[in-house]
């Protein structure tokens, strides 16, 4: 189990430790990716010659996060009570071979292509349940908690960059009418590298990380088994403070969903009409160089303004959610150039426009922003819930706010469609969804302290607990 003391010794010791963890969610970020980047190409291959399906294949991702959604409640269950590690390495395994069967689609078939596709992305929203709230609660009894944003800083980083790299191998592929290889190779390594985490990444007691529970705990034979109870349940993960972050989830996430299935049509559509791979290689250059660097440099930020006052992660959220909605809606009012489509599969030509330069760096400064959300809200959540609830109380989030994300591209869908293709008028409509979540956070900051100090007081008399009863064991 990793410590204080080795966490300091080793700037690179998270990554050393859990690479196989980081490198699970990078290829399930580009499973996703893939999908994503896809979303209009893929319209043409299923309806050729006919004009982009914003209807059709808005359905389709917001299948894959209500699904995930809704699976998040009974895995959320499992996670609590059994290894986060096997847990992780079944999803592995489900969304593996749903990826393979992808690179299998007959295209060209229309409605008979789309729904094919369908069911197993449908599948893959499922398996997709389990994802994060797994890796949250492993974080939770791995990762100190002044290690927190950083940890959540890499994690979100590597799905970033696999997410990047997705747009630019998905789009080359797709350039050189080899996107089947995507699916398949990205199916097979998603097996292995599941199976890698599973050898790799041991299954931490529960609550081991917690201050109140850190001395009792070191000792082989006692562990935290506690379960949650309904009288608990109300009492914690009702709690104001966590009302709070399921209600601003939903209106966050609807946000936060739209971005990219918004931007790309935007980009590759008329009049500016940018290929696949030239999008990739303008993702790729900006949200690696730019936004990646501000991403990592933010976490470690977090950790240090946060470390004596925890209560600064509130801040950090909102300052996330105000600059990000700027930041993206001025990416639409841009003069972009208007090309035509061979000019915009020439990436020289794309860059040797200044406007592109500027977008790239309000979309790298979005980006980034936005990441202030990721890397303090986890630690907040888990702050002010209790370890046998950590599954759980994310799973619910996750309801929640993969129903925003969800809602998201289907409502971006709806509203392109009837403006008339005004992504002018729709980014400003999904940028307003920020707000609820920016009022809610600044209203919670008294409650999170009285939440917070509930836990502690509930794992104090739990620690009190368990070393009697350890002692009463040795006794006999």
């Amino acid at each position: 189990m990793m410590t204080h003391k080795s966490l300091k010794e080793s700037r690179l010791s998270l990554f050393k430790s859990y690479w196989a963890l980081y490198s699970l969610t990078g290829f399930f970020s580009l499973a996703f990716s893939g999908i994503y980047i896809l979303i209009v190409p893929l319209s043409s291959l299923f309806w050729p010659n006919e004009p982009y399906h914003a209807l059709e294949m808005g359905i389709l991702i917001t299948s894959m996060f209500w699904t995930n959604s809704v699976a998040g409640l009974f895995f959320g269950r499992l996670i609590d009570k059994y290894k986060r590690t096997k847990i992780l390495l079944s999803i592995a395994l489900m969304r593996g071979f749903c990826m393979i069967m992808l690179s299998f689609t007959i295209i060209g078939n229309g409605l008979a292509s789309w729904t094919f596709f369908y069911i197993f992305t449908f599948v893959i929203g499922i398996s997709a349940g389990g994802n994060y709230p797994s890796v949250s609660s492993l974080s939770h009894d791995l990762i100190p908690l002044d290690y927190r944003s950083r940890f959540f800083g890499i994690y979100n980083i590597t799905r970033s960059t696999f997410q990047l790299f997705g747009f630019l191998i998905t789009g080359f592929l797709m350039y050189l009418d080899l996107w089947r290889i995507f699916f398949s190779s990205t199916g097979i390594a998603i097996i292995i590298i599941g199976i890698m985490m599973f050898i790799t990444i041991p299954e931490p007691k529960r609550g081991s990380q917690r201050d109140e529970l850190l001395t009792i705990l070191k000792e082989d034979s006692i562990s935290y088994d506690f379960q949650l109870d309904l009288k608990m349940m109300r009492k914690t993960m009702l709690s104001k403070t966590n009302l709070v972050a399921l209600i601003e989830g939903i209106f966050t996430s609807v946000f936060m969903g739209s971005l990219t299935i918004l931007f790309l049509p935007y980009l590759q559509t008329h009049p500016h009409n940018i290929s696949p791979l030239a999008t990739g290689a303008f993702l790729a250059l900006f949200g690696l160089t730019g936004g990646l660097g501000l991403k990592l440099i933010f976490a470690k930020f977090s950790d240090k303004v946060s470390k004596k006052k925890k209560i600064r992660r509130l801040y950090l959220i909102i300052i996330s959610l105000v600059g990000g909605s700027i930041t993206f809606i001025l990416l639409f009012y841009l003069p972009l150039p208007q090309l035509t489509i061979q000019e915009g599969e020439n990436i020289l030509l794309l860059f040797s426009f200044p406007i592109i330069w500027v977008m790239g760096t309000l979309y790298a400064l979005s980006t980034s922003t936005s990441a202030l959300y990721e890397i303090n809200q986890p630690p907040i959540l888990q702050e002010i819930n209790l370890p046998e609830a950590q599954g759980q109380v994310v799973s619910l989030n996750r309801l929640l706010e993969s129903f925003g994300w969800g809602a998201g591209p289907l409502i971006t869908g709806i509203f392109i469609e009837l403006s008339g293709e005004n992504y002018q008028i729709v980014a400003f409509f999904i940028g307003i969804f920020a707000i609820p979540g920016i009022i809610l956070w600044l209203v919670s900051f008294k409650w999170y302290k009285e939440d917070k100090q509930m836990i502690s007081e509930i794992l104090e008399e739990r620690a009190f607990i368990l070393k009697n009863n350890n002692k009463s064991e040795k006794n006999e």
